[in-house]
């Protein structure tokens, strides 16, 4: 009886990878469509609020006390307007990444058209409400975008859709922390509705994910791995975003524990990445180094928790 050997075929990576996966992206695309809702910028903005500004209007210049928001608000609201102007640069990435044509590009395209209308709103509200130094926002644009954008280890497609599905539910997170922590409903209100536009958004990459653990687990964990562990906001390169950073996770927008329990464990659960059964070597080394950055970013999270109780009760006795 001759010996019986069983050859396991290779998993599809890059261009391979991107070609399996084009069923799912129309699939998809469509029922993305079909749930989206239509909806307009200007019917955000507090028009009625609005008046001149100085130069070549000859209007009022902008004075810091006539904002209504939170200091944590305006920084937050900052931040989030700053990285959505960097669209541009995003889209050049994931278009450069997934292509032009057929199903990946119509995606691609309407994911931009969707998100190009965050920055519309928040900037037509931010400059109607006076709620910033709308000078200071201006030069922030100029200095960002022109620094432009290159995402952190996006050497492969399946990196790039592991990065933003996680990216997304952060963004949607943010956005609709912002909103409760910035003292104006109208403010509220455009937030939240910006945040439906980023979790649809995240679904469709999610499911693109799991879709990719079928296809190619090893892979997918690997990227997965390599994605939590070097994860950084695309917004990371604005002028000043440590120390806002630090604002808004005292302030209770994003912090390591929201972004711990609200943004990773919740990807992991739904793609039952600690459940998985079909991983070889490789997908069990990346599912390892996962599980040891967790349990790291879970006591970090479990000290920043202690030391902003203990700052709101120096600030209590302080009152």
């Amino acid at each position: 009886m001759g010996v019986v050997v069983t050859v396991i075929a290779p998993e599809p990576t890059g261009i391979d990878l991107l070609h399996e996966l084009e069923q799912v992206v129309a699939v998809e695309l469509d029922r993305h469509l079909s749930v989206a809702k239509e909806w307009f910028p200007h019917e955000y903005v507090p028009w009625s609020r609005g008046r001149d500004f100085d130069g070549a209007m000859g209007g009022e210049a902008w004075r810091p006390e006539e904002s209504g928001l939170t200091e944590v608000g305006r920084i937050a609201l900052t931040l989030n307007l700053l990285t959505e102007d960097n669209l541009p640069s995003y889209h050049y990435e994931i278009a450069r990444m997934f292509g032009r044509d057929r199903a990946w590009g119509t995606w691609v395209h309407r994911w931009t058209a969707e998100e190009g209308r965050h920055g519309i709103a928040i900037r037509d509200y931010l400059t109607v409400a006076r709620a910033v130094d709308p000078v200071a926002l201006e030069r922030s644009r100029m200095e960002h975008m022109e620094a432009g954008y290159q995402g952190d280890h996006m050497g492969s497609p399946l990196h790039v859709v592991s990065y933003v599905t996680f990216q997304e539910l952060a963004t949607r997170v943010s956005h609709r922390n912002s909103g409760k922590e910035c003292g104006d409903p109208v403010a509220e209100q455009l937030l939240a509705r910006v945040a439906v536009d980023e979790n649809l958004h995240m679904v469709f990459y999610r499911n693109l994910l799991k879709a990719a653990f079928e296809l190619a687990p090893d892979t997918a964990m690997r990227s997965v791995a390599d994605m939590v562990l070097g994860f950084r906001m695309p917004g990371h390169g604005i002028s000043g975003f440590e120390r806002a950073s630090l604002k808004i996770a005292i302030g209770g927008v994003y912090n390591l524990r929201i972004h711990h329990d609200d943004v990773i464990q919740p990807v992991l659960r739904h793609l039952k990445v600690m459940e998985r059964t079909d991983l070889g070597p490789v997908g069990e080394r990346a599912r390892d180094e996962l599980d040891a950055f967790l349990a790291d970013l879970a006591a970090k999270a479990a000290q920043f928790d202690e030391r902003l109780e203990a700052r709101r009760a120096r600030q209590a006795a302080r009152a």
